[in-house]
């Protein structure tokens, strides 16, 4: 797909016939999951997006004119991403910064494309979104979880060789993708897992499936889903005294995960990008963010980066036209909170790839 061409008639005015409206804001958004079990990812998206616009709009904008805000909640869903999308376009946004889970910024993506609206996610890490954008100004700030599967699966054959290894996954398609893609990982370099469950998310009791691990004399669970169902199935295992250690993703980079989990959740691993307070460029923006009380987690400055490069991007081009920032975000560097910013040909970005973390005394930290 390629862009449609949006033109606007401005002779009559330039000629002095009519009286010429003043310059209107630039509408851009950011979707994601702002309600639901996800919100708290969402709270860190809007924080930094708010900041960004404020930000921008007060070193005097884009080309002279200043960003306004959408906020748009898509509950992580596909149809409602669409829709979200299709109401994005009603309000004349050139750019969103979104969305936040793969199966809102896939279907989403496609409807930006086809109607001339960049989007850069700061947060899908499933390959196939850049992999098979539908056009030129779909981009990502997040790693890829091939690079993810690939620090988890050289992580549990390098540190657990010797313990019998358990794959769980939540059947959707971000935790079997990943899940799959570790194991791909971890039966190249030798080691194969002793046993491989799916489990349905949304459960409240996962003593059964704790057992099938407590019989298996796990000493490590690889799990491919979400904080909500990782934080209940790490209680259970703490409940029925499986001494095995719970590796994951990064949706598990969250203090929702230990309030679900609790104590039990320190010692929990995860593949996460470095923390942007190891970042030097993003300390002045975290300590806006705490000052203001709130978030200043990855997300926050993700989305904040996200915007930032949109804006330096839009600025180079001298235009909003999405033929003129998609060429500029592809072609140029930007400086982000993130760091200096460049994206290759699929639309990925430059940015660190994934470390592990280890949940300790209630906080994540590097391992």
């Amino acid at each position: 797909m390629t862009f449609r061409h949006f033109t606007v008639g401005v002779a009559l005015c330039a000629g002095g016939l009519f009286a010429c409206p003043a310059q209107a804001d630039i509408p851009i958004a950011i979707a994601g999951p702002m309600e639901g079990q996800f919100r708290d990812l969402g709270a860190q998206m809007l924080a930094g997006a708010e900041l960004a616009v404020a930000d921008v709009n007060a070193a005097g904008g884009v080309n002279g004119e200043m960003l306004k805000l959408e906020v748009a909640d898509d509950g992580c869903d596909a149809d409602r991403a669409v829709a979200v999308a299709n109401q994005l376009i009603g309000k004349n946004v050139v750019f969103v910064a979104g969305h936040f889970c793969f199966n809102a910024s896939i279907p989403a993506s496609e409807v930006y494309a086809d109607a001339g609206i960049v989007q850069i996610s700061p947060a899908t890490t499933l390959p196939k979104y850049t992999d098979e954008r539908p056009g030129p100004g779909v981009f990502r700030l997040a790693p890829r979880d091939d690079q993810q599967a690939r620090v988890a699966g050289e992580f549990l054959a390098e540190n657990h060789a010797g313990d019998r290894i358990a794959i769980l996954h939540d059947k959707t398609a971000y935790g079997k993708g990943l899940t799959d893609a570790v194991k791909t990982v971890l039966n190249g370099l030798g080691k194969t897992e002793s046993i491989s469950l799916g489990f349905d998310a949304g459960e409240g009791d996962y003593r059964y499936l704790v057992s099938q691990l407590g019989l298996e004399n796990v000493g490590v669970v690889y799990l491919g889903g979400y904080h909500p169902e990782a934080g209940l199935i790490k209680l259970e295992m703490d409940r029925q005294r499986l001494d095995a250690v719970l590796v994951s993703g990064d949706a598990l980079m969250t203090d929702e995960y230990i309030s679900v989990a609790g104590p039990a959740g320190n010692g929990t691993l995860l593949t996460y990008p470095i923390d942007p307070r190891d970042i030097a460029q993003s300390a002045a923006v975290i300590k806006q963010l705490e000052e203001a009380e709130k978030p200043a987690d990855r997300y926050a400055l993700a989305t904040y980066a996200a915007v930032q490069a949109w804006a330096q991007a839009a600025r180079v081009a001298g235009s909003t036209s999405p033929e003129a920032v998609a060429d500029a975000l592809s072609t140029g560097t930007f400086e982000t909170v993130l760091g200096a910013l460049e994206f290759n040909e699929n639309g990925d970005s430059n940015l660190p790839g994934f470390v592990i973390y280890e949940w300790r005394d209630g906080a994540p930290r590097l391992k």
